[in-house]
């Protein structure tokens, strides 16, 4: 053990010690620490502390916390004191020891006629004096951990004295026990000298966990504001394939070309934008392959959706970021290889959502992305290209069942500017519309799925919008844009990739036209407690103004009065226990662990079993999302064993969180087994379960959820005996 400490002593002192010799302040640990004496830690933390050159300053710390046998400390308040207070303190509570000095393997005290007490192994110490101007080095080895950490420091020098923050720290995430649940109501008013008014009631389950309740209240003068605030992260959910890092950057060019197209563009925001274009645009360079295409994860075939969603969205962004034109020239020639004799393309990967299908072919929904991508790009309707994929989609125009294939093709014939087509198409979504007071929007149906809903509405209100609309069109299109608003998720998005990219195009294109320089409205938030009031106008429209709200539940009502519009958001966040809903999945977790022996990190492994039970024949992208037990990390060599296994196309480790994704698998009665194991990285007490999660990508209400905790538990333990 000490020719181990030793080793460990010379790698870790080195460059601490050549740069302590060229500072005059130096760094002292000041922390509570259990002897060291075996290799097996049983509690605590241990500490090693080597010193050079002692010298007596007059100044300490004084814990504020009393720290018991067994507690872990990662960091605590401190008074400072001088010699004389501290000579007083450590008299009057325990008169009989006059100093104590740790070593490595005994905490041994001095009593005032100079005799030693006997070593007292494992003393935790709840007090010391800082007396010391230099510290060669203060090196702490976590239990089982071995890691250097440095934890609450003090600078100490001749003239001054200060309080600083760690060098280094190592945070515990403490979360509430279950699943986290959002829900946003949201408002948008829009004023002309009158006052609006519109009442919210907020209320909570009764399976609340207590404590994990809060909610807040924003106002913005943009329907564009929430998300030009979170443009790095529009959803709660991973970027890690091709699609996904599609939908982190398309947003930012139509947030883009509505600012500089109203003259609202700033310096800063333009920055900021342009670096997240700048850096999806390497990421995305990732996926594609050595012909032009692209595909989700780099791999296999092109992916002929995917292929038209990035030349799209590249053509767009080259107005804002550089963008390599044979890039550009590579996709499209893919893509023009692909073109069928008939017109309609190939399609080559997976339709990016199985619930699009309906009463056409995935073909002619394949068709008309392609289409409306390469109309975006400004090719001409004149191109043998377009001419060709007008003639395949045309054949399709009386067969109207499928919504979203409908809604699809309007855009792509206003495109176009075949407007007979439109109006043909547009009167038939008319008349299938869903209206709600003054809302509307369309579904698909057979499939409610309010993602599908929100895209099939978005893309409706884009045909309205994209040829010269009239007054009443705009009308007519505030009434989508209700809808739309009042589906945003608490950070600007919406469900999934898809509806989101589309959503803040169609968005961001009424915003536009109906943009208006001037007007400015005050909006009152009336709460059960009191009231809140905000102010926006044309200085602070793209402002995110935020505040927290005391009364979680109650009746609230806004009222906006005044001349510009307000779109207003109350978010309520809090935690349920794991659900045992039913569903498309199952999921089951058994972890697994030897609990008699003494590892130096114990390690559970956790055995994964999924099934898919739905109606389709097959799934989406699925993901697994395992959230890790508190203090508790992945076992490396079992994450990298993971990404090889069955149907597994990628896994990130993200925090506490583990990410798994699955590729379209079949509805099967024998369940896909994936295992993982886990290492406690710091001892917790009072071990909450942690919840594992399945879900559809592109619906993630359809999922299945259960819990698993460490057999090893010993409050699991002591309840099963």
């Amino acid at each position: 053990m000490t020719v181990r400490l030793e080793k460990m002593y010379s790698e870790a002192a080195a460059s601490p010690r050549e740069i302590l010799s060229l500072t005059e302040k130096v760094a002292i640990t000041i922390d509570a620490w259990k002897a060291l004496t075996t290799e097996a830690y049983a509690y605590g933390t241990e500490t090693v502390h080597f010193f050079t050159d002692w010298v007596v300053q007059s100044r300490g710390i004084f814990t504020l916390a009393v720290f018991n046998q067994g507690d872990f400390v990662a960091e605590y308040r401190g008074e400072l004191i001088d010699a004389a207070e501290a000579e007083h303190r450590q008299t009057r509570e325990r008169p009989e020891v006059q100093s104590c000095n740790m070593t490595s393997g005994s905490s041994a005290c001095e009593t005032p006629n100079g005799e030693q007490s006997h070593p007292v192994p494992h003393q935790t110490v709840q007090r010391m004096r800082c007396t010391v101007s230099e510290v060669q080095v203060a090196l702490l080895l976590r239990k089982r951990g071995w890691e250097k950490l440095v934890s609450s420091t003090l600078l100490c020098s001749q003239q001054t004295l200060a309080v600083t923050t760690p060098l280094v720290t190592r945070s515990l995430i403490v979360k509430a026990e279950g699943t986290e649940q959002t829900k946003t109501h949201n408002i948008l008013l829009c004023p002309k000298g009158e006052s609006l008014q519109e009442k919210v009631e907020l209320s909570l389950p009764e399976d609340m966990i207590q404590g994990s309740a809060r909610a807040s209240v924003s106002v913005l003068g943009d329907i564009l504001g929430r998300a030009l605030k979170n443009l790095d992260g529009l959803l709660s959910m991973p970027y890690g394939c091709g699609e996904q890092n599609m939908a982190l950057l398309a947003p930012n060019i139509y947030i883009l070309e509505y600012l500089t197209n109203t003259q609202q563009i700033t310096s800063k925001i333009k920055a900021r934008a342009t670096n997240f274009l700048t850096s999806g645009y390497q990421r995305q360079l990732n996926y594609k392959h050595s012909d032009g295409a692209y595909s989700t994860f780099g791999t296999g075939s092109g992916n002929t959706w995917l292929t038209a969603f990035v030349l799209r969205s590249f053509v767009k962004a080259k107005s804002f970021i550089y963008i390599d034109p044979t890039i550009l020239a590579d996709a499209k020639s893919w893509l023009e290889s692909k073109q069928q004799d008939n017109g309609c393309f190939q399609k080559l990967g997976s339709l990016f959502n199985n619930r699009m299908k309906g009463g056409v072919s995935d073909e002619v929904t394949l068709s008309a992305y392609v289409t409306a991508a390469l109309l975006e790009t400004n090719m001409s309707v004149s191109d043998p290209q377009i001419n060709k994929s007008m003639s395949c989609l045309r054949q399709s125009l009386g067969d109207k069942s499928n919504t979203y294939a409908t809604s699809l093709l309007a855009y792509v014939f206003t495109l176009a500017g075949d407007m007979e087509a439109r109006t043909l198409l547009l009167e038939h979504l008319d008349k299938v519309a869903t209206q709600e007071g003054g809302n509307l929007y369309w579904s698909q149906r057979s499939e409610k799925s309010m993602s599908l809903s929100v895209e099939i509405s978005s893309y409706v209100l884009l045909a309205t919008l994209s040829a010269t609309p009239t007054t009443a069109d705009l009308g007519y299109a505030s009434r989508i844009v209700r809808w739309l608003t009042s589906q945003q998720n608490s950070y600007g998005g919406f469900s999934s990739t898809q509806d989101t990219v589309v959503a803040l195009q169609a968005l961001a294109l009424y915003s536009t036209l109906v943009f208006s320089p001037e007007g400015s409205s005050t909006v009152d938030v009336q709460l059960p407690s009191g009231q809140m009031t905000f102010e926006v106008n044309q200085d602070n429209k793209l402002l995110y103004q935020e505040r927290s709200m005391k009364d979680v539940t109650g009746k609230y009502s806004v009222v906006v009065k005044g001349t510009a519009c307000a779109s207003m958001q109350l978010s309520l966040h809090y935690n349920i226990p794991t659900p045992r809903d039913e569903s498309s999945f199952r999921i089951k977790v058994t972890p697994d662990s030897e609990c008699s022996t003494n590892q130096l990190r114990p390690k559970v492994t956790l055995r994964l079993e999924s099934k898919y039970v739905g109606k389709e024949d097959s799934t989406n992208m699925v993901m697994v999302d395992i959230k890790l037990l508190s203090g508790f990390v992945p076992e490396p060599k079992s994450l990298r064993k993971l990404k090889s296994a069955l149907l597994v196309d990628r896994v990130e480790h993200n925090d506490d969180h583990v990410i798994i994704y699955l590729k379209p698998f079949f509805a099967v009665d024998v369940p896909i087994n994936h295992f993982l194991d886990i290492l406690q990285d710091i001892e917790v007490e009072n071990l909450k379960p942690a919840v594992v999660k399945i879900y559809d990508y592109y619906q993630q209400s359809d999922q299945a959820e259960t819990e698993y905790n460490d057999p090893c538990n010993k409050k699991l333990r002591i309840a099963d005996e």
